[in-house]
């Protein structure tokens, strides 16, 4: 078994120390998806929502949740993002969220991307409830890095 790299070796954890390692271009891509009633996806499609412009805020939350990756999750060092997006695909059921974290850095941004789509989802979950409850958020996944001394990866 390998060696742990968030614990010392009496099972402390601890952050990571990255500044030895080499500065790379890094980026990750996650994605998810919030299954909704078609009522629900027509108010969102035509911008009917009593809250507002569901995606845009949808958007905008992702990318500052980006930002935010190491206020949330322990461990996570804080990054110098130089790129954050969030879009949205209209499916027949719901809507596919796919984000995207990039920087040149000493570590990835995988969490970075997958806090992005989380967020991005319980957003759009928090602005549609008051029209449907039973709304399902599912498949929140990492679709692929690039960068550093593990290289590429792709699901």
């Amino acid at each position: 078994m390998s060696k742990l790299t968030h614990t010392d070796s009496d099972g402390t954890a601890h952050m990571v120390d990255v500044s030895a390692k080499s500065e790379t271009v890094r980026e990750a891509r996650a994605a998810g998806r919030i299954s909704m009633n078609l009522d629900t996806l027509d108010a969102i499609k035509t911008n009917m929502m009593q809250k507002g412009d569901v995606l845009a805020t949808a958007r905008i939350a992702g990318i500052m949740a980006a930002k935010k990756t190491h206020d949330l999750i322990p461990l996570c060092h804080p990054l110098a993002l130089s790129k954050v997006a969030v879009e949205f695909t209209f499916l027949d059921d719901g809507i596919a969220v796919e984000s995207m974290a990039r920087l040149t850095g000493k570590t990835g941004v995988e969490m970075e991307a997958l806090t992005a789509a989380s967020v991005a989802l319980l957003t759009i979950y928090d602005m549609s409830k008051a029209m449907q409850k039973d709304m399902v958020i599912s498949d929140i996944r990492l679709l692929s890095k690039t960068g550093g001394k593990s290289g590429d990866w792709s699901a």
